[in-house]
């Protein structure tokens, strides 16, 4: 069986029968300076990109924008979720500390919910977003509907 949207085996993704407790396997990326700098992540704000820019305005490093590690979580959903993420699921973080350049990110997921919708499940899943050290980044929460 393939996932219709994506067109990829369903082996691995969120079904009816994934229990309440289920861990995702998250993803891991580096914060590339080089990303960091791009005209989609954040060019027109140096704190983004520019080393001496941003120690003048305090920071140890040039910063991630907020979005990076959305899209890093997004991915894990997608990994996880196929085309159920990307039908009306809902996703809700907050960024609570700063992504620095070079550090590597790692995502997780546990889902703390599944309610009965329709014919399948709405499932709930915790997500956070974290550095080498065990430092959040990003926390927040997803809900996507599976078999509805």
């Amino acid at each position: 069986m393939t996932d219709t949207l994506l067109g990829r085996p369903v082996q691995g993704l969120v079904t009816r029968d994934t229990p309440v407790g289920h861990t995702l396997v998250g993803v891991k990326k580096k914060a590339a300076i080089q990303l960091m700098g791009s005209r989609l992540w954040g060019r027109f704000n140096p704190n983004h990109w520019d080393p001496v820019y941003a120690a003048q305005t305090g920071l140890a490093a040039p910063i991630q924008t907020g979005e990076m590690s959305s899209a890093y979580i997004a991915e894990m959903c997608v990994n996880h979720f196929g085309a159920n993420f990307l039908r009306g699921a809902r996703v809700v973080c907050k960024y609570v500390g700063s992504t620095l350049a070079n550090e590597v990110i790692t995502t997780h997921g546990v889902v703390r919910e599944k309610t009965p919708k329709g014919n399948g499940y709405r499932f709930t899943v915790d997500v956070w977003a974290e550095n080498e050290a065990g430092d959040k980044k990003t926390v927040g929460w997803v809900e996507v509907d599976v078999g509805v």
